[in-house]
């Protein structure tokens, strides 16, 4: 998929592999869990008669709204997995994000201060990692989830070397 406004042209997009949908997945059963339980405290209080504030119709509008949200939320995962993707350049890495607000982001590899990849207990069992760009700028939230363990690995190694010669003026 190619967005006219901020795709650059001729870039072939390597996308993360689809297993990182299920990482999304685990994360939002866990945070959606946690969130309609907290919000149906009230609607479990108000139908025991413990609590007489707030009316019945608060106290079941709030968890619906919540859980209406979750919903939307969990059909968009897959898009939004399928829209992250990574393209490597000559002089630097371009990351692309979003379906609705969409970013692409170019980081020079010789602006580069280190190259980190992290894996959490759900991407570990899935053979995933996450791969983080720190440069200079604080501003620079680079980041490529749901990859291959193999490909992150590679990718940190050749984004590490490429940073080395564009630092030392190769």
């Amino acid at each position: 998929m190619r967005t006219e406004a901020i795709d650059p042209p001729g870039i072939d997009w390597e996308r993360v592999s689809p297993k990182y949908i299920t990482v999304r997945l685990v994360q939002w059963v866990l945070g959606n869990l946690v969130s309609v339980l907290v919000l149906s405290l009230p609607l479990m209080l108000v139908l025991a008669d413990v609590w007489v504030w707030p009316p019945l119709w608060l106290a079941v509008t709030v968890p619906a709204v919540m859980l209406v949200v979750a919903l939307w939320r969990l059909v968009l995962i897959p898009r939004q997995v399928r829209a992250i993707g990574y393209a490597e350049r000559d002089d630097d890495l371009l990351i692309r994000t979003g379906i609705f607000f969409q970013r692409t982001m170019a980081v020079p590899y010789g602006r580069m201060q280190y190259v980190d990849i992290s894996v959490g207990p759900v991407e570990r069992g899935l053979g995933l990692c996450t791969l983080k760009l720190h440069t200079a700028s604080p501003g620079t939230n680079a980041q490529i989830p749901g990859l291959p363990a193999a490909e992150g690995a590679r990718l940190r190694e050749q984004l590490a070397a490429r940073g080395e010669a564009r630092l030392a003026g190769l």
